[in-house]
């Protein structure tokens, strides 16, 4: 059985936009290349002709790649799930109680995961010890300095 991506609406327009444009305008630049690199002459020693076959290569597993999220993607609707428990695309606002710091967390899909931006997937050790706890709850999170304590100060969509 073929692993799920869950995605929000948003992220599946990227990558279908993304598809799109590997599928088009960037297979057309590594064929161009390729096509360059041909008229160097003797292939057996011609770098810029192994370059551009790698680049092909790469294209090509990225655009399999995502085909691959597309087919099996489940949209995350803000219907499905309730607001006061944490869940796919929930925002969590968290108190970390050694420092008493307050973060701010986005619940999301493996794919649009970015710890930049306040993005964690529910994957995610600390994304998996939120899921389903609700304001109020304590949150024990298992990582390699040892065991963090959290309390959910609040969860809405």
């Amino acid at each position: 059985m073929a692993k799920e991506f869950k995605l929000s609406r948003e992220r599946l327009s990227e990558l279908e936009q993304e598809l799109l444009y590997l599928k088009t305008t960037r297979e057309k630049e590594v064929a161009e290349l390729i096509k360059e690199a041909r008229s160097f002459g003797d292939l057996s020693e011609n770098s810029e002709y192994d370059e551009a076959k790698n680049e092909q290569g790469k294209l090509y597993s990225r655009i399999a790649e995502v085909e691959n999220i597309i087919a099996n993607a489940v949209i995350i609707e803000d219907a499905d799930v309730q607001s006061s428990v944490v869940g796919l695309g929930s925002k969590v606002e968290v108190q970390d109680m050694e420092t008493g710091d307050i973060e701010v967390w986005y619940i999301v899909g493996s794919q649009e995961a970015n710890p930049d931006e306040n993005r964690i997937s529910d994957d995610a050790p600390f994304g998996k010890a939120l899921m389903g706890k609700q304001e109020g709850d304590d949150v024990a999170v298992d990582a390699p300095i040892g065991v963090l304590h959290y309390k959910v100060i609040s969860v809405s969509r």
